[in-house]
């Protein structure tokens, strides 16, 4: 049998890299699916009947039925749904590689909206929304009651429009509205830069079937900055909500050399699939940390994982947000619809489902001042007034003063606790050896 390809998927924005074919049905499925709930078909019939005969407006059979479908999934977990011609057609938007809309990943909780993560650089990211954000109205449209399908399709729109989005923020008293003017989103998942010295760092914000080669030609790129072989690097997954399985695999694949990086299993035998890695570690064994926080889902959970356990990593950040299921694409007989099902988890290589629970980090990193707030930046002999010149004449700023405060690390104080722990980790191997 042909293996279908299985395809890890966001909350909302689905990479699709192919169409996995229907399986066949068992004989044992055949015969338990035989065995129909006679009552609770009549019950249904029953309910159908009144809603069209009893309803205040007229409702057509059609529309019910996609209804008592789309509720059937709703019920199952909050990524299963059905996926008709439109939605069908716009789940390749990944693989195109940029949309109009707002550059939010969200998935449906309770009813209600929640933000997984914004993507760098869009309307959403400039805004402001963070991770855990509830959305609960759009343009005055309450989110509650409505499906998935339907507030995202609401989001997106032509690059220029507008649209209010009423948040509810943990530790805000009120909601608040927040007004997006929607762009062309375009999907660019790695970037990277030097810190200082010899040490690297790489963003991945999103994982797509290309990712792990625009990894290896991002670090290619940092060791020519360099002049020779990176001593540490910095992996930055923070907000990364997910991606392909594919992807996840290939950026794994590029810093282990032996072993298994993820396994998926399901009640199908054609679920039951194992990745390993090839014996490829692009680093040659250098110092690797990860930066996770609480919007690192999917193909996030699978990188932080398979390092982890490989003990190949540190993890640095906070808890990552446990999306430990694979979706696949079930194409309908008439080709224009689809079922997208929930039809396995994935394990870490130590056999870890992390669904629900999320990666918990090595080290656990807490809130910090910035480097340039006045806590933290503090005084020096030079700002005190009328303060001894030094004799030699004032020296010129070097890298670690003046110009420090425009360095990531400075900016970012997590990128700035992993590059002390990186050259913490670079002096212990020096004393060792």
């Amino acid at each position: 049998m042909k293996k279908p390809t299985l395809t890890l998927f966001l909350p909302v924005l689905v990479a699709l890299v192919l169409l996995a074919p229907p399986r066949p049905v068992l004989a044992a499925e055949s015969a338990a699916s035989e065995a129909l709930p006679l009552e609770d078909l009549r019950l249904f019939a029953e309910i159908f009947n009144m809603i069209k005969s009893d309803y205040v407006e007229s409702v057509d059979d059609a529309t019910l039925l996609k209804n008592a479908v789309r509720g059937m999934l709703n019920g199952l977990d909050p990524h299963s749904a059905y996926l008709d011609a439109e939605s069908f057609q716009e789940i390749n938007i990944d693989t195109r590689g940029e949309f109009g809309g707002l550059g939010i990943e969200v998935t449906l909780e309770e009813g209600v909206i929640r933000v997984v993560a914004p993507l760098d650089g869009t309307p959403a990211d400039r805004a402001g929304i963070k991770s855990g954000d509830l959305i609960i109205r759009l343009d005055g449209m309450t989110v509650k009651g409505n499906s998935l399908d339907t507030a995202i399709e609401k989001m997106r729109g032509a690059p220029g429009s507008e649209i209010t989005l009423t948040i509810s923020r943990e530790g805000v008293d009120a909601p608040f509205d927040v007004t997006l003017k929607r762009a062309i989103i375009q999907m660019h998942s790695v970037r990277g830069e030097v810190l200082e010295s010899n040490y690297g760092y790489v963003r991945v914000s999103q994982f797509q079937s290309g990712t792990g080669a625009s990894l290896r030609r991002q670090i290619e790129r940092l060791e020519e900055k360099i002049g020779g072989p990176i001593a540490g690097l910095i992996l930055d997954l923070r907000n990364n909500p997910g991606g392909v399985l594919d992807g996840a695999v290939a950026v794994s694949d590029l810093f282990l050399r032996e072993g298994v990086i993820v396994s998926t299993r399901g009640r199908s035998a054609d679920a039951a699939y194992t990745f390993n890695a090839t014996g490829n570690d692009v680093l040659n064994g250098a110092p690797l940390i990860v930066l996770v926080n609480q919007g690192s889902a999917s193909a996030s959970e699978i990188v932080a994982g398979a390092l982890q356990d490989h003990h190949r990593a540190l993890i640095v950040g906070t808890k990552t947000f446990g999306k430990g299921s694979v979706q696949t694409i079930l194409p309908m007989k008439d080709g224009a619809a689809a079922l997208k099902l929930t039809t396995a988890r994935y394990y870490t290589p130590n056999n870890r489902s992390i669904q629900a629970t999320g990666i918990v980090p090595d080290i656990v990193s807490r809130p910090l001042q910035a480097a340039d707030s006045p806590a933290r930046a503090g005084m020096r002999e030079a700002d005190l007034a009328g303060h001894l010149e030094n004799e030699a004449g004032v020296a010129e700023a070097t890298d670690s003063t003046t110009a420090a405060g425009n360095r990531l690390q400075d900016r970012d104080i997590e990128v700035g606790e992993a590059l002390n722990i990186l050259k913490g980790v670079v002096l212990a191997r020096l004393q060792t050896n």
